[in-house]
């Protein structure tokens, strides 16, 4: 797998920097409800409220804001058939389905590390 560097300066690059576009973009992406869109999606093409189905506890404005701010990164297209009443749909591009990997990553961490996390929580709260 060949990885593009970026080629503007490397402030930009640079998630240390309060200033940085690539703080800006963990900073959306890393979101809780962006996470869980990116997995729900995983290979599938979803309507809306397929998306919605799959996110217990997401608002229907906190689904809307999230799929657009990935569409605007490039995460995810969205596709509108010309149909009564009309259908749309949202599926990841290929950044999107590579950024999935990274969050399965993330979820099998998750999973791995709960009862480890949760026995520390107990025994720091108590």
């Amino acid at each position: 797998m060949v990885t593009k560097q970026y080629s503007g300066s490397p402030e930009d690059a640079d998630l240390r920097r309060a200033d940085s576009l690539a703080r800006e973009i963990f900073s959306d992406v890393a979101n809780k409800w962006a996470l869980l869109i990116i997995e729900a999606l995983g290979e599938r093409t979803l309507r809306f409220s397929e998306v919605r189905g799959e996110i217990e506890g997401i608002s229907h404005k906190m689904l809307t804001q999230n799929l657009r701010m990935l569409e605007r990164y490039g995460l995810l297209e969205r596709t509108v058939h010309p149909v009564v009443p009309p259908r749309v749909e949202y599926a990841l591009t290929g950044p999107g389905r590579a950024l999935r990997v990274t969050i399965a990553g993330l979820c099998d961490w998750t999973h791995q590390y709960l009862g480890h996390i949760e026995a520390s929580r107990h025994r720091f709260d108590g």
